[in-house]
Parts: C-alpha cells; sequence; structure tokens
C-alpha cells in the first residue's frame, strides 16, 4: 500500500521552505481576531460620545459582536472542513475585511453593530477554525505544538497589546483608524493565501438543522442575559414587554436551553442514520476534552468581565484620556505575556491542573483587591497591582490550555476540536459582557433611584421626574458629563450636586458589586479544574534513573 500523500486524509505534511512565513500569516489572522474587543473596551466612552450611545449601547455590540462568532464557530468550522479551509479563510478575511471598513464609517450605533458585530463576527467565525487546520496542514508535526501555542500567543498578544494601541489611537486620532488599520493587514494576510497548503476537505452536506438550533440555543441565551438589566430576569420591570407575566428573559434562557437539548438529540439521530452531524457529541464525553472547553469558557467569561468594568472605572469615574485608560492596563499586559511564555519554557513539566489553579488563584486575588480599592477617594494607582495578579492568572492559563484541548483527542479531530475550543471562548466572552454589564447596569439603576428618592434635598417634582426617565437604566456617566446635563435641564445648582453625589456613590456601588460577582465566577471555576490532567500531554518524556 502507498504511503498517503499530503491532499490524503492521514498525511504528513511536509516541510515547506515557507512554513515560518505561513505560521507568521496565521497568526497575524489570530492576532486580528482578537484585537477588536481589546481596543473597544478602552475606547468604550469616546466611542459612545461619538456615535451618540450610551455605555449600554457599546456593551451590546461588544456582546453581540462575541455571541456571532460563538454561534457560528462551529458552523465556520464545518464549512471550512466541506468547501476547503483555505478558501474559507479568504473568504472569512473579506467579509471581515468590509465589516472593519463599515465600522470605521459607522455614524451610529446601528451601523456600527452592522459592521463591527455582525460582518466582523462572521468573518472571524469563518476564519478562527481554518486556522488550527491551515497549521496542521503546513506545520510538520514534530513542530506542531509549538506552532499552536505561537498561535494561542499571538492571541494573547492582542489582549495585551489592544489597550494600549486602542488608547493611543484613540487620544490621538480616532478609535476610526484601527478599523481602517485592519483593512489594510487583512489585504496583507490575503497576498500571502496561496503560499498555504490546503487541508483536506469532506464530502459531506452542511447540517443546517444543527447550525440553526445551535445558533438559536446560544443565541437566546445570551440575547436574554444582555436584557436582564432592562427586562429583569423573571418578573418584568416597569414599561418593559411581559410574556404570560413573565419577563422575556425567562422564556429566552428556558427556550435556549431547550434549544440546545434538541440539538444533542438531532446530532444523535444524524449519527445513528450515518449522516454527518454538526460535531459529534461524544467528543463531550471526553473528560480532559470537556475540562479544557469548561476552563476557556470560564477564563473568557471572567476575563470579559473585568476588561469591561476596569476601563469604564477610570475612563468614567477617574475621566482618564483612553491613552491613559490603556497605560494603566500595561501591568496586566506584561504579566500575561511573561506568564504565558515562560512557563512552558521554564516549567514544561509543570501539572497542568496546578499551574490552572494557581492562575485562578492569582485571578480571584487580583479581583477582590480591585474591589477592596474602589473607594471615594482611589486613584488609577488602586489598579496596579490588580493587573498584574490578572495578567498573570490569564497567562497561566493561555500557556495550558490549548495544549490541554487539542492533546484530548486524535490529531485528525483537531479541527472539529478547535471549533469547540474557540465556540466556548467567544460564549464566555459574551455571556462575560452581558451578565457583568447587567449586573453593573441594574445595580446602578438601583442605587441612583433609591438615593434620588429618599433625599429630601431634591425637590419632588426632580425625583418624580428621575423615576419615570431612568426606569429602562441609569447610564454610566461622569461627574463632568452629569453636570452638563443636567445644567441643560435647568436643574440648579443644589439639587445637581446632590444628584451627582448619589450618582458617583451609586457607580462604586455599582463596581463594588460587578468585582464581586466576577469572583464569584473565577471561585466557581476552580470546580471545573478537577477535569484537568495532572501530567503535561506535552511534556518531554523524563530520562530514565541510571541503575
Amino acid at each position: 500500500m502507498k504511503p498517503p500523500t499530503s491532499n490524503e486524509p492521514g498525511a504528513r505534511p511536509e516541510t515547506r521552505p515557507g512554513s515560518g512565513l505561513v505560521l507568521a500569516v496565521l497568526c497575524a489572522g489570530q492576532f486580528l481576531m482578537t484585537l477588536d474587543s481589546s481596543v473597544m473596551n478602552v475606547s468604550m466612552a469616546t466611542v459612545a460620545r461619538d456615535l451618540g450611545t450610551t455605555i449600554t449601547g457599546i456593551q451590546t455590540a461588544i456582546t453581540l459582536y462575541t455571541l456571532v462568532m460563538a454561534s457560528l464557530m462551529i458552523t465556520g468550522g464545518k464549512i471550512g472542513a466541506i468547501v476547503g479551509r483555505r478558501r474559507v479563510f479568504g473568504i472569512g478575511l473579506i467579509v471581515y475585511g468590509v465589516g472593519s471598513f463599515v465600522t470605521g464609517l459607522a455614524p451610529n450605533l446601528g451601523v456600527l453593530l452592522l459592521g463591527w458585530s455582525l460582518l466582523e463576527g462572521i468573518g472571524a467565525a469563518l476564519i478562527m477554525p481554518a486556522i488550527v487546520s491551515l497549521v496542521a496542514a503546513n506545520i510538520a508535526a514534530e513542530r506542531r505544538t509549538a506552532a499552536y501555542g505561537m498561535v494561542a500567543a499571538a492571541g494573547a498578544a492582542a489582549v495585551a497589546v489592544g489597550p494600549l494601541l486602542g488608547g493611543a489611537v484613540t487620544t490621538y486620532a480616532s478609535w476610526r483608524l484601527v478599523f481602517f488599520g485592519e483593512v489594510v493587514v487583512v489585504v496583507v494576510i490575503m497576498l500571502f493565501l496561496r503560499r498555504m497548503t490546503d487541508s483536506p476537505t469532506e464530502r459531506a452536506r452542511l447540517d443546517l438543522v444543527g447550525s440553526v438550533l445551535s445558533v438559536g440555543g446560544l443565541g437566546s441565551i445570551v440575547y436574554g442575559v444582555l436584557r436582564s438589566s432592562e427586562w429583569g430576569w423573571i418578573q418584568e420591570k416597569p414599561g418593559a414587554p411581559a410574556i404570560f407575566g413573565l419577563s422575556p428573559v425567562i422564556w429566552l434562557l428556558l427556550g435556549g436551553l431547550v434549544l440546545l437539548y434538541l440539538l444533542r438529540e438531532w446530532l444523535a439521530i444524524r449519527i445513528r442514520g450515518g449522516h454527518e452531524p454538526l460535531f459529534d457529541p461524544a467528543l463531550l464525553g471526553n473528560r480532559q476534552l470537556t475540562g479544557g472547553l469548561g476552563m476557556f469558557f470560564a477564563q473568557f467569561c471572567v476575563q470579559a468581565g473585568v476588561f469591561f468594568a476596569v476601563p469604564l472605572f477610570l475612563s468614567v469615574v477617574l475621566q482618564l484620556s483612553a491613552l491613559g485608560t490603556g497605560a494603566r492596563l500595561l501591568p496586566l499586559s506584561v504579566a500575561l505575556i511573561v506568564t504565558a511564555v515562560g512557563i512552558p519554557k521554564f516549567a514544561p513539566r509543570a501539572s497542568p491542573r496546578r499551574v490552572v489553579r494557581l492562575g485562578l488563584a492569582s485571578m480571584i486575588l487580583g479581583i477582590l483587591l480591585l474591589a477592596a480599592g474602589m473607594d471615594p477617594g482611589a486613584d488609577a494607582r488602586v489598579v496596579a497591582v490588580p493587573m498584574l495578579l490578572m495578567g498573570a492568572g490569564l497567562g497561566a492559563l493561555a500557556a495550558q490550555l490549548g495544549a490541554i484541548t487539542v492533546s484530548a483527542v486524535p490529531e485528525s479531530r483537531s479541527a472539529e476540536v478547535g471549533g469547540l475550543q474557540n465556540t466556548a471562548s467567544y460564549l464566555g466572552a459574551s455571556l462575560g459582557t452581558a451578565l457583568i454589564g447587567s449586573v453593573l447596569i441594574a445595580t446602578l439603576t438601583t442605587s441612583v433611584t433609591d438615593g434620588i428618592e429618599n433625599n429630601p434635598q431634591i425637590p419632588a417634582t426632580v425625583q418624580q421626574q428621575a423615576a419615570t426617565e431612568l426606569a429602562d437604566g441609569v447610564p454610566f456617566l461622569s461627574d463632568t458629563e452629569l453636570r452638563s446635563a443636567l445644567g441643560a435641564a435647568g436643574v440648579d445648582g443644589a439639587t445637581t450636586d446632590a444628584v451627582v453625589t448619589i450618582n458617583s456613590d451609586a457607580r462604586l456601588n455599582a463596581l463594588h458589586t460587578t468585582f464581586a460577582v466576577t469572583a464569584l465566577l473565577a471561585v466557581a471555576a476552580l470546580l471545573i479544574t478537577r477535569l484537568l490532567p495532572v501530567r503535561s500531554p506535552t511534556a518531554p518524556a523524563r530520562p530514565p534513573r541510571a541503575s
């Protein structure tokens, strides 16, 4: 029997002279996909002001961007397997580039949602699963684990560099230049597509029913969490819609869970009938893989919550510029890169379970220090040590989780695992942003309305007007913005001072609650670590002892 060729399943890719260049291009693609959210987080206040919207509007855009990616990631990976990963990688780049261009021109929130949340999200869902397979098709087996690590490091670098890059561009030019710059990067990557070896395709049809159930289930759950602060979790809030006497949120959550149950049953039917499923549900029975996916979900959920709340404290409460906000996040960036690169290099035999637990402990301590530092006299220095701890924790997780999931299954299934891994990651990011943002706005709204209603210095007419106008949610405003708005509304100086004081106290209360919930999520993630392996799957074998 002749050995398989490079175009046949099971073939070992030849080491090509340009494999290093191809890996650099794939790393650039991963960097680009991760950059957007970290850039947008430090620029939230500026973007909201430019587009005439609120922080809640930008929270919606961030959540929908990660939601589109999460819900379409498995489908995008399957499309790549059927029509070719290199072709889908190219199509995804085009869609992403168009989305970046539209985002750069966005005059309002609606166009931002179209360009960034929808088009860029769809493009990323096509690109990211393809990267996993293209690494396998272009990098020799003995170098592949290191290559996957470099791709993961590129994503971690985007998380680290994004705040400073976004802050500098937003402060000295415009946040729009970041998205126009992405168009240029897309064009450069497209020039190197022909240098890549494509991976083998599958003779199968796309499972459309499975795709619809997957998108509908995940989308319903995340959208329900996103609207919870406005509609209420179970009982509807005043002025909010109601379905059979209950908030639409509970119905969205229940409906999403039902759709995910139907997805599991549908996949089983496809397999029994000998048809290709959207993904093999048997993979989720793999203890190591399930543990790795669960940790990816938890990491991105906690990370998204912190990256949403901390920039708000810096840019709104302390009124720092976007560059100042990005600079204060620099300790996180440095610690993340040092630990992500240093742990595999200096401790390759370290127990993944122990490293992940220590990483989570570092993150929990950092979040608790953030909560403790939120007081009326706080300044930007209170985030320095917490950011170092958060970065070290995130770097520790980044150093382990990719190898854990990829090594849990045979190499031939790496693309399928890549789709599940990206789905878990961005579903966590989407839910984290939606949940933490909802907790923040709900707590802020309750604190402000209660403070105004119970303050005798505020006239009854202002109290009644506030109760009506703030029922849908209190915007997260700086003292300067609030004073300006109250002055434009004709509110007198004494009442303005009282309202600003109430708002300042309410903001800190909301941040305390937000960090408490985030810490709780990180503590809950410790329960998942029991599923992680004790021995490193990529550790070199120990030499035999001399007799």
